[in-house]
């Protein structure tokens, strides 16, 4: 049983990004894109993985906070690492997207991109700040603040697209504005299905990352002096040397 609820997640997640690309690679191309715009599918369904990973590491450090428990601080931790991964995958798809269709790879003044670049440095600066600390629970404590007060970012890089009129296009999805965004059904669909594959895909990587980050923990609890560089050099005995 242990080993069924184990591979759920991993099957689940090959499952559905197989049914995706099957998706995407039949869908046909956009009238004014073409095949670019199926990037569509990576490049959505990036960012919705890493709000969701943003907001377990939100939902993870409030419980550290609340009830001091080590387990909520590593999936706060794995949530950040994970959705880091996805965030830099948003920003390269973003960037494989703009140059054919805006002409360049990237715009300084684009409201999303800068936002979506400071959230991906954002959570960098927590991830240094976890190296940075050598004490556990210093470093569970701050962390899970800067968790929260990153988090943040997460809604200016959603809404940023009607905050500020800047090159890159509206939302097509969740939007406020309208009841049902203009997309068509064929790419919705595919859409959906692509966004879900990523979704399940993150909360593989961070049931993986988690289990990695309990191992790190019993071995710094074994060896609590073993991750600072030199520990293991002691002075040479010299006594008797002159003899």
């Amino acid at each position: 049983m242990t080993r069924l609820k184990t591979a759920a997640l991993p099957v689940a997640a090959i499952g559905l990004m197989g049914v995706s690309l099957a998706q995407a690679v039949t869908a046909p191309p956009e009238r004014v894109q073409g095949d670019f715009a199926k990037m569509l599918f990576i490049h959505v369904p990036s960012v919705m993985a890493a709000y969701v990973g943003f907001a377990v590491a939100l939902l993870a450090a409030l419980a550290y906070l609340a009830a001091r428990k080590a387990i909520a601080d590593r999936v706060s931790a794995a949530a950040v690492e994970v959705g880091v991964l996805f965030t830099a995958l948003t920003l390269l798809t973003g960037m494989i997207w703009g140059r054919p269709t805006w002409g360049v790879w990237w715009d300084w003044g684009d409201a999303r991109m800068m936002s979506t670049a400071l959230l991906f440095f954002f959570y960098l600066g927590y991830m240094a700040l976890r190296r940075a600390i050598l004490d556990p629970d210093v470093r569970a404590r701050r962390s899970a603040f800067f968790a929260i007060i990153a988090f943040v970012q997460v809604p200016i890089v959603h809404f940023s697209v009607q905050l500020f009129r800047t090159l890159h296009q509206p939302a097509t999805i969740l939007r406020p504005d309208i009841e049902n965004a203009p997309i068509d059904p064929v790419y919705g669909r595919t859409l959906g299905i692509s966004i879900l594959a990523f979704i399940v895909l993150f909360f593989w990587f961070l049931q993986l990352r988690t289990r990695l980050a309990a191992i790190d923990a019993e071995a710094e609890a074994l060896a609590p002096d073993a991750h600072i560089a030199g520990a293991a050099v002691t002075a040479p005995d010299l006594r008797g040397a002159n003899g």
